[in-house]
């Protein structure tokens, strides 16, 4: 296969910091900061909170007087979220399986996930403990890519195509968690107040394949059988020496405890205009 220079051949270890702090991640991050609704005193769990690039925004929004709960099972990346918490900052870093919360029932105000629930075992079982501890006035924020969306321009269309596919199918556990959202958590007795897709396009090959590891996923796809080494080759060739155009689509899904939705309806004025 031919190898292309400008394509990282290892994803670092400050792989989802880099994220949060690029363009890209703080554009749909302070989406989801808004419609989180963070207001002082509040209790905010962040579920999958890795090294914790959201918890100093919910601590300031929340302020003295409120906590947030960092809850992830990756141990090294909690440690990296520890070191940059200042000095009496109300945040508390749990060690967990976010299947199973060590929280009390209708105890938090809100709830975060920002692109976890994609490699969850059991989304619809997070969403259950998702509801359980919410407060019934409370609200969850919930950001996921859907892989489906992801669009690559090549003159070789099948070749593209294999590609996303094999990204959808195999690199992401559940690929497809974007437009799957809302039915699970009306599932999980949730009423759904906003969808909101916010879809990023990517005309530099290198920033996109600081998120998409073009070459490392490739050498997967044909290690699976998903394209030949050949069609790699032409595949990673055009995206390196030709324009380039890539695009694919974030869902912030924002709900509420469907007894909450029942009763705005009753006659309570709701927090936010629902769409269902």
């Amino acid at each position: 296969m031919v190898k292309v220079d400008v394509f990282e051949k290892h994803r670092g270890n400050n792989y989802l910091r880099r994220l949060a702090e690029s363009d890209v991640g703080r554009h749909y991050k302070a989406i989801a900061l808004e419609q989180l609704d963070i207001r002082p005193g509040h209790t905010v769990v962040d579920l999958g909170c890795g090294p914790g690039t959201d918890l100093g925004g919910f601590a300031a929004a929340t302020g003295p007087a409120g906590r947030v709960v960092g809850i992830d099972s990756d141990a090294t990346a909690l440690a990296e979220a520890q070191s940059d918490i200042g000095a009496g900052a109300p945040i508390q870093l749990v060690h967990g399986d976010i299947h199973s919360l060590g929280l009390p029932d209708a105890t938090a105000d809100r709830a975060h996930t920002d692109r976890v629930l994609q490699h969850v075992a059991d989304p619809a079982r997070v969403l259950d403990e998702i509801r359980r501890i919410l407060r019934p006035d409370g609200i969850v924020v919930l950001a996921e890519p859907d892989w489906d969306t992801l669009i690559i321009d090549h003159p070789d269309l099948d070749i593209a195509r294999a590609y996303t596919r094999f990204v959808t199918d195999v690199v992401v556990r559940n690929g497809r968690i974007g437009r799957q959202l809302p039915r699970l958590a009306i599932g999980c007795g949730f009423h759904i107040a906003e969808v909101l897709p916010i879809t990023t396009v990517f005309r530099d090959v290198t920033t996109a394949d600081r998120v998409l590891g073009f070459e490392r996923v490739t050498d997967r796809a044909v290690a699976a059988g998903y394209l030949t080494r050949d069609a790699a080759g032409r595949w990673l060739t055009h995206l390196a020496t030709e324009p380039f155009f890539a695009a694919a689509t974030l869902f912030i899904v924002v709900a509420v405890p469907g007894t909450r939705a029942r009763a705005d309806a009753a006659g309570q004025p709701p927090s936010r205009q629902a769409i269902v």
